[in-house]
This record gives structure tokens, C-alpha cells and sequence, in this order.
């Protein structure tokens, strides 16, 4: 999509209805859905942290930011992700942590990014924390810097891709509720975006589809 044309649209985005849980299950893992009906939140007090959905011209055509992670031991190593990370002391309040943590992994800074909007939350359960994910723009061509420690690649996906329906695949893995199961899955520039990041994936692009 051009980004210009999709910079008109950016005022019913800040408009428009949530799809919440309803879009979130459409990318969600099998096992999650019974996980969820019994938790306790208040019991879990779950650690905080905040992403970036981050939209961008390349070539005059819309783009997404994803990083792929380093390797590290952990739940969520060489993951495909959005840019952010835990919530901190010096951090005013969520879309603050989500712009901080972009910085520091990819090198945009605070003032290249117009917060369009916060989308619905996303609770992981191996890692105990609850994500809240922000929309949004930079209305000039971005140069990433990749912090090396936590990000070992940039990926650039045009949008057209995410809103393509043929991009969601059932992919055959191991996650940490089950072995060997089918999970919803995005094929973006070649990579397979599974779990939260495809569950908050799924909130933008049905929220995207129902304005563009």
C-alpha cells in the first residue's frame, strides 16, 4: 500500500473498535484457550512489558518492523518480534517504555515516532508477562540500527503482506504448552511469526482491513 494513501486513513485507526480476544484467537496456539480460562492474575502478578507496531515508507510503500532475537537461554530465544521489552522504573507509563525499547533495539528515536494508538493486551503465559502493544508511524524512511545483544535481524514487511489471508499457515512445532503440535502461523519475508507477536499481529491486520 502507498503510504500516503495509507497516512489518510490514520484517523479511523484511532477510531476503530478493538477486535480484542476475538482477533487474537485466530493466531492463538490450541492449548492456550483452556490455559486461559483458568488463570489468576491477581495470583500471577505478572511482569509488564510494551511493543512497537511500527509503520513506516520504504519505497514510498507501507512498511512493518520486525526483529528477529539473538539466541540466548529462554522461552523466547531467536523469536521473530516486535521491537520492545520490560517495562522499567524510569518509564512513565507504557507507550514511554514501548518508545525507550525501540531505541535501544533498533535506533529509532522517540521524536521519528507519531503514537497513533495502544492495541489490546496479550498475556504470555511461559514468561508470565503481560504486553501491551502500541501502533505506530514514522512519516520519513527509517535507517534501523540493531542493538547486537538483543536483536541478530531486521525484518522489513512491506503491510501488504500481512493483510494477504494466503499468509497464514499451520505449522507443526514445539512450543512450551505441547510437543509436536499445530500452531497458527504468518509467513512474513520468509519467516514464521507464531505466538503473542501473531496474535498481535492478527488485532492489526483485522483492525487494518476493516479501513483500508
Amino acid at each position: 500500500m502507498n503510504f500516503q494513501t495509507f497516512l489518510h486513513h490514520i484517523d479511523s485507526i484511532k477510531k476503530a473498535e478493538l477486535l480484542a480476544e476475538a482477533a487474537h484467537e485466530l493466531m492463538m496456539p490450541p492449548e492456550r484457550r483452556g490455559l486461559m480460562q483458568n488463570i489468576d492474575f491477581a495470583e500471577l502478578k505478572p511482569k509488564q512489558a510494551a511493543v512497537m507496531m511500527l509503520l513506516y515508507p520504504k519505497n514510498q510503500i507501507t512498511h512493518l518492523v520486525l526483529i528477529e532475537r539473538n539466541s540466548y537461554p529462554g522461552v523466547h530465544s531467536a523469536q521473530i518480534a516486535f521491537p520492545g521489552g520490560k517495562i522499567d522504573s524510569t518509564d512513565v507509563d507504557f507507550a514511554s517504555a514501548a518508545l525507550r525499547e525501540t531505541f535501544e533495539e533498533v535506533g529509532v528515536e522517540a521524536t521519528h515516532i507519531q503514537l497513533i494508538r495502544a492495541f489490546s493486551e496479550v498475556y504470555i503465559p511461559p514468561s508470565n508477562f503481560m504486553v501491551y502493544p502500541f501502533l505506530g508511524v514514522s512519516k520519513t524512511e527509517l535507517t534501523f540500527k540493531p542493538d547486537p545483544v538483543e536483536v541478530t535481524g531486521i525484518i522489513e514487511v512491506p503491510l501488504a503482506e500481512l493483510l494477504d489471508d494466503t499468509r497464514v499457515v499451520l505449522q507443526n512445532m514445539d512450543t512450551s504448552y505441547s510437543k509436536s503440535i499445530d500452531v497458527p502461523s504468518i509467513e512474513l519475508q520468509g519467516h514464521f511469526v507464531w505466538g503473542a507477536t501473531a496474535m498481535m499481529l492478527s488485532e492489526l491486520k483485522e483492525t487494518l482491513r476493516n479501513i483500508l
